[in-house]
């Protein structure tokens, strides 16, 4: 069965309100597509195709592993995907709104604690042979946000540093402190504070860094981790909760996914 007639089957059985948000954005993308083509950026219309094949997972994911998927869960899903790269990447949300990238990266954090938890969840409510504590639960699902979190951070090095991106954004710094400066050797931090000017000096030219130290995404990949962590921790409590007590906060299920019936 082709893909298009999937979602069609899928959509029709379901009636899931998730199917508005996928049309309505899907046609933004192919429409922005068309733009970054008909500009000549390549580099921007290939976001575009990767946005709509992101698009495809949560139906991949349903049909190929029997997983169901919460109508609000795809929704932010799809949103987040259209946030990331249409929004943040395209149309420079990153620059242009703050703590855009911030914001992000803690709703990642907390939906990869959700799926985390769901793998865990579905093993303890269809083993008779175990039953995981709700804590138990909790902390896997954090570690398994943690651990996307990372593996994130690993990609945006790798293409800042082999594709010369610039996803780790730099920052503008006043202070720094280095052992390389001790010029004795002995691994003493030597602080430079109220760095007013950074002259860069290449073959070709001079650059002037006015107001400060240009920090090379030290701090974007810290603050990334520590804003994933937040969100983990946020979706873990409630998950904890969720075992505790599954009738008392039986919202979280909105964000759970979930073993198909019958399957």
């Amino acid at each position: 069965m082709r893909y298009i007639d999937k979602i069609k089957l899928k959509y029709k059985n379901t009636k899931k309100k998730s199917l508005l948000v996928y049309l309505i954005l899907r046609f933004l993308v192919i429409i922005c597509m068309i733009l970054e083509i008909i500009r000549g950026d390549l580099n921007n219309a290939f976001l575009c195709l990767l946005s709509l094949l992101l698009f495809t997972i949560p139906t991949i994911i349903e049909d190929k592993f029997k997983i169901g998927i919460p109508s609000l869960l795809e929704s932010i899903i799809y949103f987040f995907i259209f946030s990331a790269e249409i929004l943040g990447e395209i149309n420079n949300f990153y620059g242009n709104i703050p703590y855009w990238d911030t914001i992000l990266h803690t709703l990642n954090g907390f939906l990869a604690a959700g799926v985390g938890f769901s793998l865990v969840d579905i093993l303890n409510k269809s083993s008779k042979n175990i039953k995981l504590s709700p804590i138990y639960v909790a902390i896997v699902a954090f570690c398994f946000s943690m651990t996307i979190g990372v593996l994130w951070e690993f990609f945006e090095y790798s293409m800042d540093r082999y594709f010369k991106f610039d996803t780790q954004k730099d920052r503008i710094v006043t202070t720094i402190s280095s052992v390389m400066l001790d010029e004795n050797n002995d691994n003493n931090a030597i602080i430079i504070d109220n760095i007013k000017e950074t002259h860069i000096i290449t073959d070709d030219e001079t650059i002037i860094i006015e107001n400060g130290y240009l920090d090379i995404g030290i701090n974007d990949t810290m603050k990334d981790l520590i804003v994933n962590f937040i969100g983990a921790v946020c979706f873990s409590t409630i998950g904890y909760l969720y075992v505790k007590n599954r009738d008392k906060f039986k919202f979280a299920t909105n964000f759970i996914p979930y073993k198909e019936k019958g399957e």
